[in-house]
């Protein structure tokens, strides 16, 4: 989960956000086509190359039909043609970074870069075991919220870029950083939909540091890895049936037919039942019609922050009419938590969709994985 509490209770169900259509602006520049760079998956951003310095081109998060963003990265002696029709110029390698949201921190390990990081907007929804030993030893500072980021300690640290997930014209402090002269990026991740797009965000990171064939390559494996996951489970027969969500207040909210959450499902050759409904988003369901179509669904994946049955009978009785609930087939993420809260889920699953895949296999198919331990779900009792 973000600093700003991007994920509240209905996103639970399991993530589910909306598909952009990527988007290329025609430059000046002689760029190269972005396809060739190897972005494959991911539709949020691409990159390509101009001379001798890379641009990543951001779609705009808001409107497909605006402008999308451009940064040029350069080495340091590379002069730039009109730094001004970019959205940021930025020196790389980089040394220092401040990033807002959780799901960054996987890649910049995984770069071997989690020492450039030096601060962090709510320290206490980061998990990870490197950077959490970072912050106890004083090396990544603590930045306040998203929206009320602590300017004054950011310009202390003066770091050559801070990260932000959301466009400058909604977040006030990232237009006042940009203000002061730090460069901001967007990343957006988080609006992927196919899981091996929002992995594919490390390139993104590895430009920064330059180091984008290790980015590719850390990718690659995933992709491999999700992939190979993804045949083993459709050469089964069995299919079992899937519903997931939960109710907020008297509305039950299910990851739309679409979604990020639905695609892990289909790929580990699950029958979701809610598969057919269009969108990235969550559909609102009464608990009528929930209960006539999944009471008998073999598998209830993702049910909202719930963490015990008991806990979901004191919410709701009829949660104990579902032949899963009946069964103890009821999977959830939310209780593999870091040390200091934070959901283990939320930080590493977008960047590791391939551990993601596999767990939900074991959940479905628990003979076709010998010996596997899951990453992220577990029975909930």
């Amino acid at each position: 989960m973000s600093g700003s509490s991007l994920f509240k209770f209905i996103a639970t169900a399991l993530l589910s956000i909306v598909l952009l259509v990527c988007c290329k602006q025609p430059t000046t520049n002689q760029e190269s086509d972005p396809a060739s760079n190897g972005v494959k998956y991911a539709t949020g951003f691409t990159i390509s190359e101009v001379e001798n310095f890379t641009v990543i081109s951001i779609v705009n998060l808001e409107s497909n039909t605006k402008k999308p963003l451009r940064y040029a990265l350069a080495e340091k002696d590379v002069v730039i043609k009109n730094p001004d029709s970019y959205d940021a110029v930025l020196r790389i390698p980089l040394n220092k970074i401040v990033v807002t949201s959780t799901t960054h921190i996987p890649s910049l390990e995984a770069l071997g870069e989690e020492n450039s990081l030096v601060g962090f907007p709510n320290l206490k929804y980061i998990s990870s075991k490197k950077t959490r030993d970072n912050i106890s030893k004083g090396r990544v500072k603590e930045l306040g919220n998203n929206q009320d980021i602590n300017t004054e300690v950011l310009l202390e640290l003066a770091p050559d870029v801070v990260v932000g997930f959301t466009l400058e014209e909604n977040n006030k402090s990232l237009q006042t950083i940009k203000n002061t002269g730090i460069p901001v990026l967007i990343n957006a991740d988080w609006r992927e939909t196919h899981p091996l797009g929002k992995a594919e965000w490390i390139k993104f990171f590895g430009v920064l540091y330059n180091k984008t064939g290790q980015a590719d390559s850390i990718f690659n494996t995933i992709e491999t890895n999700y992939n190979q996951a993804k045949k083993l489970a459709q050469n089964t027969p069995l299919k079992p049936t899937v519903i997931s969500g939960a109710m907020y207040k008297d509305i039950w909210y299910m990851p739309k037919g679409d979604s990020w959450a639905a695609r892990f499902i289909k790929d580990a050759n699950g029958d979701y039942l809610w598969k057919d409904t269009k969108g990235t988003g969550s559909i609102a369901l009464n608990i009528e019609s929930v209960l006539e179509k999944g009471q008998q669904a073999n598998f209830w994946i993702g049910p909202g922050q719930f963490t015990a049955k008991e806990q979901m009978l004191d919410f709701n009785t009829v949660y104990g009419e579902f032949d899963a609930f009946k069964n103890d087939n009821i999977f959830s993420f939310t209780n593999k938590k870091g040390a200091s809260g934070g959901v283990i889920y939320y930080e590493l699953a977008p960047n590791r969709p391939d551990l993601v895949l596999k767990d939900i296999i074991n959940i479905l198919h628990p003979t076709l994985l010998k010996d596997y331990q899951p990453h992220f779900f577990e029975a909930i009792k």
